[in-house]
């Protein structure tokens, strides 16, 4: 079995700061994790490898610095990751 589970680099939550003029968030040094939510699935498919020796890819969209998220989840027993990026 191949699973692939798209995740996501999300700012934390506890970090955000908006900036009042633009009402837009702002990014710089706020720390990055994984989309929590995202997690949900990596664990489930972690699970599943477990269960019937399953390969399983990650992927995320971003910038480079997703690159961050890709190696939590190798660390955590995914297979292989992959990063979609235009920069």
């Amino acid at each position: 079995m191949f699973i692939v589970v798209p995740i996501k680099q999300v700012p934390q939550s506890s970090d955000v700061q908006m900036d009042p003029k633009t009402g837009t968030m702002i990014r710089s040094g706020t720390t990055s994790i994984i989309n929590p939510l995202d997690l949900y699935a990596l664990e489930a498919a972690l699970e599943l490898k477990d269960r019937m020796q399953a390969t399983i890819a990650v992927i995320s969209m971003g910038p480079p610095s997703a690159e961050k998220a890709l190696m939590q989840a190798l660390s955590m027993g995914c297979d292989q990751a992959y990063l979609l990026t235009d920069r």
